[in-house]
This record gives structure tokens, C-alpha cells and sequence, in this order.
């Protein structure tokens, strides 16, 4: 697979339906995807291989014997689900991950290396504006980090 990247702006139809871009379409490996909530108010979207790698690694480094362990595992594993890309190049957007995303019409698709990331439109703006002093903090401290 090679990496996605890219950010795309697309609606949400009243069936919960949402259209990937066919650029990013042509990236991924096959068509059914693993949809799940991420840490931030968004949720990720990954090849089913990549899922099954980042779900063992996180089980790995995670104890059922731990309170937070347990919450993590919660909230990122337990939630996945599994979808398939249509004809039409849309995926179905489980009602219970677009509830917690809060995903209504107006979506952002962001393309992140070996994930994908998918925000309300305004939910993203929002999250930009708040965390650009924190984005200009952590890119000065990758100022050893040459091309």
C-alpha cells in the first residue's frame, strides 16, 4: 500500500453513506476498511491488515488486569467495525462511530500515512484554531529533523 495522504472535504447523504475520494480509493488495498473512534473527536479508518497489526500491538502493550488499559481497549478496540467500500466508491458510516464523531453533513477526510482520519468540517476547523499554538511548539521541536 502506499501512503495516503491528502485532505478531502465531502458530504455525509442521509443514509450515512460517505464518498472516498477516488485518488485515496486507488491506495488502499482492497475494499473493506475498519472504521473505529480515535483519540481525538474523529474517527480512523484503516486497511484491514493495518487494523489487525495496530490492534495486536495495542493489545500487546495493554493489561486486562489495568483500569486504564481496559479504557483504552474500550475505546478504540471495542468499537471497530468493519465496512466495505460500494460500487459508488462510499463507505456506510455505522450510527453509532457518526454519533460520537458527531458527523452530520459536511465531512473532512484526512489521509495520514497508513490511516485515515474522518472529522465533522466544522469539529476539524475548531480543532485547527484551538491547537495552533500547540502545533507551532511541536514544530519547533523538530527542528533537527532534516530532509
Amino acid at each position: 500500500m502506499n501512503l495516503l495522504t491528502g485532505e478531502f472535504r465531502n458530504t455525509l447523504d442521509e443514509k450515512g453513506r460517505l464518498s472516498l475520494p477516488a485518488r485515496m480509493r486507488s491506495e488502499l488495498p482492497g475494499l473493506n476498511l475498519v472504521l473505529t473512534q480515535g483519540i481525538d473527536k474523529c474517527l480512523w479508518v484503516f486497511p484491514p491488515l493495518q487494523w489487525q497489526e495496530f490492534s495486536q500491538k495495542l493489545m500487546a502493550s495493554t493489561s486486562l488486569f489495568q483500569a486504564r488499559s481496559r479504557l483504552v481497549q474500550r475505546r478504540i478496540l471495542a468499537p471497530a467495525q468493519e465496512v466495505e467500500i460500494d460500487r459508488l466508491g462510499r463507505i456506510s458510516v455505522p450510527q453509532s462511530l457518526r454519533e460520537w464523531a458527531g458527523l452530520s453533513r459536511e465531512c473532512v477526510i484526512l489521509g495520514i500515512s497508513k490511516y485515515i482520519e474522518i472529522w465533522n468540517a466544522e469539529e476539524y476547523r475548531k480543532y485547527l484554531d484551538e491547537n495552533q499554538g500547540e502545533f507551532m511548539s511541536a514544530a519547533e521541536e523538530l527542528g533537527g529533523l532534516t530532509l
